[in-house]
């Protein structure tokens, strides 16, 4: 029977999945003969589209394909190793292809001096190409673990090669795949991306399991994962798999609901999958962290959108443009970022902070809050130095102070607002909803611009009581001042103003 897979390249005999070639077409530049590039995020399902194009290529009249993976040339940053590395790949999947050749690959590869890192690559083509009685397609995959002088020297061949292919047998098309868009490679005609499942697509996906098993999703689950996942291929999988085998223990006769997918999310992230702790390997990277941060505070101003370091974080897929926007990649990360980036703190609390302000039918947040002040004042610069994220830790600490506190009970609904100065949360325990808005201080404008925002997100949220948190961190205001309490009533509700 087939699966939902979370674990590399998807095949169509042992996998539910979509049409690989569907999601982007490039048969009409393989036609012309281009060179291009397609990149997205890593478990996109990139893999799985071009081994899918290699197959049906190779099945037709018109052409043959080939697939290379690099990533085995990550480690080879000079061209004198890693050419010779690129040409063991090489040689390698034409192996594994079975193309028809002219002669034997052992002939083909001895014409060759692999240690000729000048020429080696283009030599290989050349060699290949003639013994071939049909134009040759190229995908190398995973091409943007190629650096520094390998990589300039493997694509200053494949341009010579491209020119003087009139002359000389050549590649006929060919596709450079990763997850980085820029490339000095001036002979690509265009670049495109995988984009993710739309709703309507995971409702296709999961369809094929429901027509193999009978085990419906209801349409609110597929709303949730949709919400949850922004359509990212690895956790709409993902979350599907952590229903039907953890949740349900494959009982096909129950239904699968919306709850089982917020349960399913919470336990993929605290699991710390393989996909979800690369991610996390990411966060500790400086260039990330200045992008991250910005998006954690609502700073968007303070990001370099024309930045190789936004453009890093952006096809990473840690990080995404909705409305003009910059926010977290879709929802599962934004949890996984701040959950992460809080743990230590968290974990660090469970012996000193008790939950005693989560009752069995309510949270008491005024008292909660009124703790966590006294708590801010006593610990904030202790806390703050052993963050990397040093100024997002106001934010971070009082995250892990709440997740502390309803831990086994209820859940925190994270709302990154990008470019107001602001970050939105709702902790839901025991069916109600307390919206809280984190700001830092930054002008008098701060208190006024909190409370007409977090009005508008009490009306979002159904609510007429809120929770403004402000963290003063200037060094030269007395704690006195840094610490009040306000309550003010608005036409939204009631706010309470609290200052730490």
């Amino acid at each position: 029977m087939k699966r939902f897979n979370t674990t590399g390249p998807c095949f169509p005999d042992e996998h539910y999945m979509l049409n690989a070639e569907d999601r982007l077409d490039v048969r009409g530049l393989i036609e012309q003969g281009q060179y291009f590039v397609i990149y997205a995020a890593r478990q996109s399902g990139k893999t799985t589209l071009l081994k899918s194009l290699e197959q049906s290529i190779n099945t037709s009249q018109l052409y043959y394909a080939l697939y290379c993976s690099l990533e085995a040339v990550q480690s080879f940053p000079e061209p004198e190793r890693g050419i010779p590395q690129i040409f063991n790949c090489i040689t390698s999947a034409i192996k594994i292809s079975g193309l028809p050749l002219k002669g034997s690959l052992g002939e083909i590869a001895a014409s060759v001096d692999k240690n000729d890192s000048a020429v080696a690559i283009k030599e290989l083509f050349h060699a290949l190409c003639a013994k071939l009685n049909k134009p040759l397609v190229v995908f190398f995959d995973e091409a943007d673990c190629l650096s520094e002088g390998t990589l300039v020297t493997f694509l200053r061949q494949l341009r010579d090669g491209y020119i003087n292919r009139k002359q000389a047998s050549f590649i006929h098309s060919l596709a450079l795949v990763g997850m980085r868009s820029a490339s000095p490679f001036n002979i690509v005609r265009t670049a495109l991306t995988l984009h993710n499942f739309t709703r309507a697509e995971i409702a296709q996906l999961y369809s094929q399991h429901t027509e193999a098993t009978g085990q419906i999703f209801e349409p609110g689950a597929i709303d949730k994962v949709h919400w949850w996942t922004n359509g990212q291929p690895w956790l709409v999988n993902a979350i599907a798999l952590e229903a039907i085998e953890n949740e349900l223990s494959y009982d096909y006769a129950k239904l699968v609901t919306a709850d089982m997918v917020e349960d399913a999310v919470q336990a993929i992230v605290l699991r710390r999958d393989v996909h979800i702790d690369s991610l996390l390997e990411r966060l500790n990277e400086p260039r990330v962290r200045k992008v991250i941060e910005p998006v954690i505070l609502g700073f968007a101003e303070r990001i370099d959108y024309m930045s190789d370091d936004f453009m890093y974080c952006l096809n990473l897929g840690l990080i995404a443009i909705e409305d003009g926007q910059v926010v977290a990649g879709n929802r599962t990360y934004g949890e996984v970022f701040i959950r992460t980036l809080s743990f230590s703190t968290q974990f660090a609390l469970q012996s000193s902070i008790k939950p005693v302000w989560a009752l069995p039918d309510r949270i008491d947040m005024t008292g909660l809050l009124k703790a966590f002040q006294q708590f801010w004042r006593e610990n904030s610069e202790i806390w703050i130095e052993k963050y990397e994220y040093k100024e997002a830790a106001p934010h971070l600490v009082l995250q892990a102070f709440l997740q502390r506190v309803i831990n086994g009970g209820g859940d925190i609904l994270r709302e990154y607002a990008s470019g107001r100065r602001r970050f939105d949360l709702c902790v839901l325990y025991a069916g109600k909803k307390y919206p809280l808005e984190l700001k830092l201080k930054h002008s008098a404008k701060t208190e006024p611009e909190g409370l007409e925002q977090l009005g508008a997100y009490m009306d979002t949220m159904g609510e007429r009581e809120g929770w403004l948190v402000i963290f003063d961190r200037s060094t030269d205001t007395p704690w006195e001042n840094k610490l009040y309490w306000k309550t003010i009533a608005t036409t939204q509700g009631t706010i309470h103003v609290v200052g730490c």
